[in-house]
């Protein structure tokens, strides 16, 4: 199964950062995002989406970016659901970001940053913009395609 979520869009607030019992950094904030498209009016509509950011992410993410920052963040897409006081249920969408960059750059210098300045990501095992294909191209015609 794949679930990945790649999002670029402007933090409507100062990201929430508040700490589990045990002690881990969690943070969350919505993003705007445009939609690429125009409606019937010729106007663009903005979507809310909600963020969720945990351990070192949530700590550097609250540290550099404020409301009306610009955020890149790759994550999945995660539902929760819970009854309010009048027994209702209530489902909750968000998405947690696993990785996360300043597209359009960062007065402030980043930490664990690439050579560029501008991106981050939580797993370890990885390197931000790395090129999975070291240098060379891949020729993919419509006949490799599975749709």
């Amino acid at each position: 199964m794949i679930n990945n979520v790649v999002l670029q869009g402007k933090l409507g607030k100062d990201i929430d950062l508040k700490y589990t019992q045990s002690g881990k950094a969690v943070g969350s904030v919505s993003i705007a995002v445009t939609r690429d498209f125009k409606d019937a009016n010729g106007n663009r509509e903005t979507d809310w989406v909600n963020l969720v950011f945990w351990g070192k992410t949530a700590e550097t993410v609250a540290n550099y970016f404020k409301k009306g920052d610009e955020i890149l963040v790759i994550g999945r897409i995660q539902v929760r659901n819970y009854e309010d006081q009048q027994g209702n249920k209530k489902y909750i969408t968000e998405i947690v970001v696993g990785n996360f960059s300043f597209p359009g750059g960062k007065s402030k210098e980043s930490p664990q940053s690439n050579s560029s300045g501008n991106s981050y990501s939580n797993n370890r095992n990885s390197k931000p913009n790395a090129d999975p294909f070291n240098g060379s191209s891949i020729d993919i015609g419509d006949d490799d395609l599975p749709f």
